[in-house]
């Protein structure tokens, strides 16, 4: 069947901070300037929010800019930070690191606890408001290209397409939509920026990104356990010296506590299972406190980018952009991404905008977009993450005492201006250890009331994918995960996705061992695409408006 097309000066792929922030700044230059410029945005979830998750804790310094009266304008930004902490856990222990010895970028005085997803809500009603045409539950499958290579725009994938590929009585084509040019920020390891990147030699000159996988929970708890504003940080336990993590408890209103955990992406146990760490890390006496007889609400999970600076592409090729998480902007020591990927969006915007009015643009209207990489080098969101861009390397080298003195003598000594750069050239899927020089590690049950187990947590998070559907977790070989994964690794992936898609089944003798894809379960974490060993596994978007549906995260 034709696809049908539609025409626009700009195409915004994801509807997260950095494409939101996007959108809007490029209509507010066109009504600033009063040179029209038509925006479309698509979201591949339900509604705008829907997939996002983050802690989050919010600096507003690129909403400062975006929006100066977001007050005034009833932006979701109520609970402001009144209180933090940093523990240190041990197996029962904890001590508590001192507030004034904190390095500057973990100070939260003057930022926001949010839900991150309520946010983006109500930055895309600004956004539609302003005139940006949204497609929420549109998912992008495809990049086009013009016949110079350049990128022409995106198509959104078909609906109604049956697992073994043919067409049911709902089919319904998907759309192309052609933008003279397109921004991409799918956020933290989108399908679509892996495909530029490839094509556009982008992160040629850049180290490997890096990654942790990030599980949150919400609660609601009682008054006594509740102390609205209060930020805190652990590091430690479970984790042992040498694997990279932290937790965060983020006191919201409404009685309600965020509650977090991050497991860098690097880890060599390959039975480690970054879900159940996070389940026995509320069980410790400085957590559980919190949460004893508390309900919980909501769970979610999401990958992030920890590389840094030295991970980031080339933002931008012709025809388009990169932005956002898409390109690796979360500044790590701050604990912080949604300010950054806000500014770079806005940064984004202005390039489009100034490319697509002024006065020599060429009557092909592509062109490639340098002015946005050279903005970028000028601007605050580049000073703040070079002077960040030693921390990662500095835990992965180091560990977790190396790397706190490290960061601890480059933040608050030298301010982030250390005359050298530390690199990591080591991809995560390649760190892991083989299953026989490693220490199997026997988790507890879950209890029912501070720990869960997987298909308990995929439920509260809403998730749901049209079973009959073209399964969206792509194996480049199916002989690899049993004759390979199994064999060395004893298929990591069992463990470390945090949604019990993937499982090894095998006959009632325990003979002919299988990997079996429960895609319904996906929350779109990226987990899988990044740490499999072999990457044998490629995820693409499923239908639209599949996958969690993460209220108030």
């Amino acid at each position: 069947m034709q696809r049908e097309s539609m025409e626009f000066d700009v195409v915004i792929v994801g509807a997260g901070p950095a494409g939101l922030s996007a959108a809007i700044k490029l209509r507010q230059l066109s009504e600033e300037s009063g040179k029209e410029l038509s925006v479309v945005l698509v979201e591949k979830g339900s509604e705008i929010g829907a997939h996002i998750l983050s802690g989050a804790v919010m600096e507003t310094k690129a909403l400062d800019e975006l929006f100066p009266d977001w007050k005034e304008m009833g932006a979701p930004l109520n609970t402001a930070v009144s209180d933090e902490k940093f523990l240190f856990l041990s197996a029962k222990g904890s001590f508590s690191w001192p507030t004034a010895l904190m390095i500057p970028q973990q100070k939260n005085h003057g930022n926001y606890i949010v839900s991150l997803g309520n946010v983006c809500r109500w930055l895309g009603e600004q956004a539609e408001a302003k005139g940006v045409e949204i497609f929420p539950g549109f998912a992008a499958s495809e990049v086009l290209y013009h016949e110079d290579g350049s990128v022409k725009g995106i198509a959104t994938g078909d609906m109604g397409v049956s697992e073994d590929g043919t067409e049911k009585g709902s089919y319904q084509a998907g759309y192309e939509l052609h933008g003279k040019y397109t921004i991409f920020s799918e956020g933290c390891r989108g399908h679509l920026g892996k495909e530029l990147l490839k094509k556009f030699s982008l992160d040629a000159e850049s180290s490997p990104q890096h990654y942790g996988i990030g599980i949150k929970e919400l609660w609601k708890v009682s008054k006594e356990q509740h102390q609205e504003g209060l930020v805190v940080h652990t590091a430690g336990w479970p984790m042992d010296n040498a694997t990279y993590g932290g937790s965060f408890l983020y006191h919201l209103e409404d009685q309600q506590i965020a509650v977090g955990f991050v497991v860098g992406l690097n880890y060599k146990n390959p039975y480690l299972s970054p879900f159940e760490e996070f389940q026995r890390f509320k069980t410790h006496p400085a957590i559980a406190k919190y949460l004893q007889g508390g309900e919980r609400i909501s769970y979610g999970a999401r990958a992030l980018n920890e590389g840094g600076l030295q991970s980031q592409p080339k933002l931008h090729f012709p025809g388009g952009a990169l932005a956002g998480c898409e390109a690796g902007f979360l500044n790590l020591p701050k604990i912080k991404g949604s300010h950054t990927a806000m500014k770079s969006g806005m940064l984004a915007a202005q390039a489009c905008f100034d490319q697509l009015t002024s006065d020599d643009v060429q009557s092909d209207g592509i062109k490639d977009l340098p002015a946005y990489q050279t903005a970028y080098e000028k601007s605050w969101v580049y000073d703040e993450l070079h002077r960040a861009r030693n921390t990662y390397p500095a835990f992965h080298k180091w560990g977790l005492i190396g790397g706190i003195l490290f960061t601890g003598i480059d933040q608050i000594l030298f301010r982030g201006k250390l005359p050298f750069t530390l690199t990591v050239s080591e991809p995560d899927y390649s760190t892991l250890d083989k299953a026989a020089d490693s220490n199997p590690i026997d988790y507890p049950k879950p209890d029912g009331k501070l720990s869960f187990d997987r298909l308990s947590s995929v439920y509260i998070s809403n998730t749901n994918h049209e079973e009959d559907q073209p399964i969206h977790l792509k194996l480049n070989d199916i002989n690899i995960p049993i004759e390979t994964n199994l064999a060395l690794y004893d298929e990591p992936a069992q463990r470390y996705c945090p949604a019990g898609v993937y499982e090894i089944i095998r006959e009632e003798d325990g003979s002919n061992p299988k990997l079996q894809i429960n895609a319904q379960n996906c929350v779109h974490c990226k987990t899988c695409d990044i740490k499999d060993p072999s990457q044998n596994i490629t995820w693409v978007t499923p239908e639209g408006a599949g996958g969690p549906n993460y209220p108030n995260m």
